[in-house]
C-alpha cells in the first residue's frame, strides 16, 4: 500500500527513492531470431504468431526468444529455468549483448543497453555485469590467484593491488591455501568456485550465471548452490541465475520465469509457481515438487480465534508448511503465524495436509498466475 506523506519529500529524497525502485534490468518485449532477415519477424503480427517449426519452414529463421519482457530487482536472485532450447541462455546474452538482440529494449540502471557504443559496452561487461559461465574457461598456464585477478588485471588495476584483492576474494569463495596451484590441479567444484572468484573480484553490480553447475557431480553441485546462497547473504548482490534444472531454481530463486519456445510462461515467486501454475505445462513442471517444502504457512493459515492468539507454538510468515507440520505435531495444537509479536493467524492439521495434497482452500498462493512481468 502506497503511504501519502503529510509533509512535503524533499527533493533529495525522491531522487534517492526513484533510484532505489529503478530494476537493475529492465527487458520490454525482446526478440532475439536467427535467420535470413530476422528482423521482419518480430514486425509481422502473422510471422510472430507461428509455431517454431512453420516459422523455420516459411521463412528460414528460427525464434529464439519471442517478445519477452520483465524486470530484475535491486538485490534478487532472478532465475530464468527452461529446458534444452528453450532459449534461457540467449536471453541472458542478450542481456550485455554477447548476442545482439533483433527487437525490443534492455535497459541497466535506466540505461538503453541497446544504444551502448563499444566502450560503454566494455564497461558494462568488465565492471557492472560479470558472467560465469558452465565452462570455466581458466588460463591453464595461470594460478588461482592469477586467473581470479584477470578481470582487474584488463581493467588496468596494479599489480599488488589486484593481488591483495584477488586473495580476499579466494579466501571468501573457500579456497584459501590454494591460491598457487593451477587449474590442472583442481578438482571440477574447485574450478568453478575459481570463476565464481574471478567474476567477484571486479565488484560487479550483476552477477550472470549461465547453467554453471550443470556439469558438476550433484554432491558438489549442492555445495555450490549453497556457496551462491551463502554469498547472496552476506553481500545482497544481484545475480541473474540460468539452469534446467527445477530443485535448482526453486532452491536459489527469489522469483522465476518459466521459458518455453522462447517465451516466458510464468514469472512469479516459487511458491506461485508451485502453487499457482499459469498452465498445463507449468502445471506438468511442478507436479513431483514436494508442495510442503516449498509453500509457506500463509497458504493454510486461517484467523486465530481468542485462545488460540494467547498460545501454542509459534512460526513465522514465511516458514514452509513442511516446518509448520513439524511444530504442530510436536505440540499437538494449531500453530501461530507471528510477525514482530502479532499474531497474524493460526495453521492446523488439516488445513497443512490441505496443502500437501493440493485441496486445500489455501493450497494456491492466492495470486493470479503471471505469464510475464511488464
Amino acid at each position: 500500500m502506497t503511504m501519502t506523506p503529510t509533509t512535503p519529500v524533499p527533493p533529495s529524497t525522491q531522487a534517492t527513492s526513484a533510484a532505489s525502485t529503478t530494476p537493475v534490468f529492465s527487458v520490454e518485449g525482446l526478440w532475439k531470431v536467427f535467420g535470413p532477415k530476422s528482423e521482419r519477424v518480430p514486425l509481422d503480427p502473422e510471422l510472430a504468431a507461428l509455431p517454431a517449426a512453420e516459422l523455420r519452414s516459411r521463412t528460414g529463421c528460427t525464434a529464439a526468444v519471442r517478445d519477452v519482457s520483465f524486470d530484475v530487482r535491486k538485490g534478487e536472485v532472478f532465475v530464468v529455468m527452461g529446458l534444452s532450447g528453450s532459449g534461457k541462455s540467449t536471453l541472458v546474452r542478450c542481456l550485455t549483448r554477447l548476442i545482439e538482440p533483433t527487437a525490443g529494449a534492455i535497459a541497466v540502471d535506466g540505461e538503453d543497453v541497446r544504444a551502448m557504443d563499444r566502450t560503454r559496452l566494455r564497461e558494462l561487461r568488465r565492471h557492472r555485469a560479470a558472467m560465469v559461465f558452465q565452462h570455466f574457461g581458466l588460463l591453464p598456464h595461470r594460478t588461482v590467484l592469477d586467473n581470479v585477478a584477470y578481470g582487474l588485471e584488463i581493467q588496468g588495476v596494479g599489480k599488488a593491488e589486484r593481488r591483495e584483492r584477488a586473495r580476499a576474494v579466494v579466501a571468501k569463495v573457500g579456497l584459501e591455501g590454494m591460491e598457487h596451484r593451477r587449474p590442472g590441479q583442481l578438482s571440477g567444484g574447485q574450478r568453478q568456485r575459481v570463476g565464481l572468484a574471478r567474476a567477484l573480484a571486479v565488484d560487479p553490480e550483476v552477477l550472470l550465471f549461465d547453467e554453471p553447475f550443470s556439469a558438476l557431480d550433484p554432491l558438489i553441485r549442492r555445495d555450490m548452490q549453497e556457496e551462491v546462497i551463502r554469498l547472496h547473504r552476506e553481500e545482497g548482490r544481484t545475480m541473474v541465475f540460468i539452469t534446467h534444472d527445477l530443485s535448482e531454481a526453486l532452491k536459489l530463486g527469489d522469483r522465476i520465469a518459466l521459458m518455453r519456445d522462447g517465451r516466458v510462461v510464468q514469472l512469479g515467486t516459487p511458491e506461485e509457481i508451485v502453487g499457482s501454475p499459469a498452465d498445463d505445462y507449468v502445471r506438468e513442471f511442478v507436479r513431483d515438487v514436494p508442495r510442503e517444502q516449498v509453500l509457506t504457512v500463509r497458504t493454510a493459515m486461517r484467523a486465530a480465534t481468542a485462545s488460540e492468539a494467547g498460545h501454542g507454538p509459534a512460526v513465522a510468515p514465511d516458514a514452509t508448511v513442511s516446518e509448520a507440520i513439524e511444530a504442530v505435531a510436536r505440540a499437538g495444537t494449531p500453530a501461530r503465524v507471528m510477525d514482530r509479536g502479532r499474531c497474524l493467524g493460526v495453521v492446523d492439521p488439516a488445513a497443512l495436509l490441505g496443502v500437501v495434497a493440493g485441496t486445500a482452500p489455501g493450497a494456491a498462493t492466492g495470486a493470479e498466475p503471471r505469464k510475464e512481468a511488464v
